[in-house]
C-alpha cells in the first residue's frame, strides 16, 4: 500500500511540473470585400518573449510560417497569403537576417466566391516560434474560416 501511495504522489508531482508550451494562439475571421470577394484572416497572438517567423525565411534558417487551404467548389484562391511588416533583425543564432513577429500578426488570403451559399474554408498553418533561449519544434494548427 505504501508503494502505491508513493507511486501516486510521484505521478502527481511529475504531471504537475510538466508544461505544454503553446506560445502562439490562432484565431480566424472573414472580411467581406465585395459581393464576390472575401478576405480570410488568420490572427496569431504571440506570448511575451516569443517570436513567430515570417512566410519568407532564408535557406538554412528556421521553419517559415506556411498556410495551406483545402480547395472546394465554393471558392477560388486569389494570389498568395499576405502578412504584416513585422521586424527584421540580424539573428545571432541563425547568423542571418530574419523577419519575425512579436505580440500579434495578421495573415490575409483573398478568395473569390463561385456561389452565394454560406460555407467553410478549411486550412492549416505550420509555424515555428523561438524565444531568447530556445526554439520549439514546428507546429501545425488547423484553421476554419466561416464565409457567410
Amino acid at each position: 500500500m505504501k508503494k502505491l501511495i508513493l507511486l501516486v504522489a510521484l505521478t502527481i508531482v511529475f504531471i504537475g511540473q510538466a508544461q505544454v508550451l503553446e506560445p502562439v494562439k490562432w484565431k480566424t475571421s472573414v472580411n467581406k470585400i465585395s459581393d464576390s470577394e472575401y478576405e480570410l484572416v488568420a490572427t496569431a497572438t504571440i506570448d511575451k518573449g516569443w517570436h513567430l517567423y515570417s512566410q519568407s525565411v532564408p535557406k538554412d534558417g528556421p521553419i517559415s510560417t506556411g498556410f495551406t487551404f483545402v480547395g472546394n467548389k465554393n471558392y477560388l484562391k486569389k494570389g498568395n497569403t499576405s502578412e504584416e511588416v513585422g521586424h527584421t533583425i540580424d539573428d545571432p543564432i541563425f547568423e542571418m537576417e530574419i523577419k519575425y513577429f512579436e505580440k500579434m500578426a495578421d495573415f490575409k488570403q483573398r478568395i473569390k466566391l463561385k456561389g452565394k451559399a454560406p460555407f467553410q474554408v478549411k486550412g492549416a498553418v505550420e509555424f515555428m516560434v523561438c524565444n531568447d533561449r530556445r526554439c520549439l519544434s514546428p507546429t501545425e494548427v488547423e484553421l476554419i474560416f466561416n464565409v457567410k
